[in-house]
């Protein structure tokens, strides 16, 4: 895969394509993967065109565009390495997937009003600053239309989320091997309603969904939705 010096994502996910390059049969929302809602927090997605921002290898995506009868996904990702991997696994499905190479801001301002739903499974949310993210997010957004997004409730270390808009840095590594870290956006409840509530969206819903599993790097999870007003 091409990766290039700023790609942190270049690891990211190969393990799991060398053995696993099935669409998947489930869609979950919550940190480990394995629980609680599904899709339906995305209502019906019949002849709908959904965006995913921070789409990783498109296994969300692809689950969508085979399982929901949506009339196009679009997975956004601007992580090289996650784009090649992403064509790779998932280039079949096209035209019902199309998988795009580009940072969440620029595409969704670049699509105004193209978009019935958008969604993020620990994706662009958490890695994007949000007053830059969210307001693009709703011009893209048809008026009525659906954003979803999972986020972590609390610091994998067990922190507290921050209760205004800060980003904590998180470890990461180069290509190459070498320490660096990225920005990551773990914020409390009232803070992501006011945030879309600033940047055009009404109806916000908050759910937290409880950890499946005891231990080091698990957490709780946000799944916020929230409606462009019309």
């Amino acid at each position: 895969m091409t990766t290039t010096p700023s790609d942190l994502w270049h690891r990211y996910g190969r393990t799991r394509a060398e053995h696993d390059r099935a669409v998947p049969d489930t869609f979950h929302w919550n940190w480990s993967q394995d629980s609680g809602p599904g899709p339906e927090a995305l209502g019906d997605l019949s002849e709908l065109v959904v965006g995913d921002l921070g789409a990783g290898s498109a296994r969300h995506a692809a689950h969508l565009a085979v399982h929901h009868r949506p009339t196009r996904v679009v997975a956004v990702d601007a992580s090289p390495a996650q784009y090649e991997m992403a064509r790779d696994l998932f280039g079949h499905l096209a035209p019902r997937l199309c998988i795009v190479p580009s940072d969440a801001v620029s595409h969704l301002r670049a699509t105004a009003g193209t978009y019935d739903v958008l969604y993020s499974v620990f994706g662009a949310l958490d890695f994007t600053d949000p007053r830059e993210l969210l307001p693009a997010a709703a011009a893209a957004l048809r008026p009525g239309g659906r954003l979803a997004f999972s986020t972590l409730a609390h610091y994998l270390s067990g922190a507290p989320a921050q209760t205004d808009v800060v980003a904590a840095a998180v470890p990461a590594k180069t290509p190459a091997g070498e320490a660096t870290t990225m920005r990551r956006w773990v914020l409390q409840e009232q803070v992501w309603v006011k945030l879309l509530d600033e940047a055009g969206f009404t109806g916000t819903g908050v759910d937290v969904l409880p950890l499946t599993a005891e231990g080091p790097h698990t957490a709780d999870t946000l799944l916020v939705t929230a409606v462009r007003r019309p």
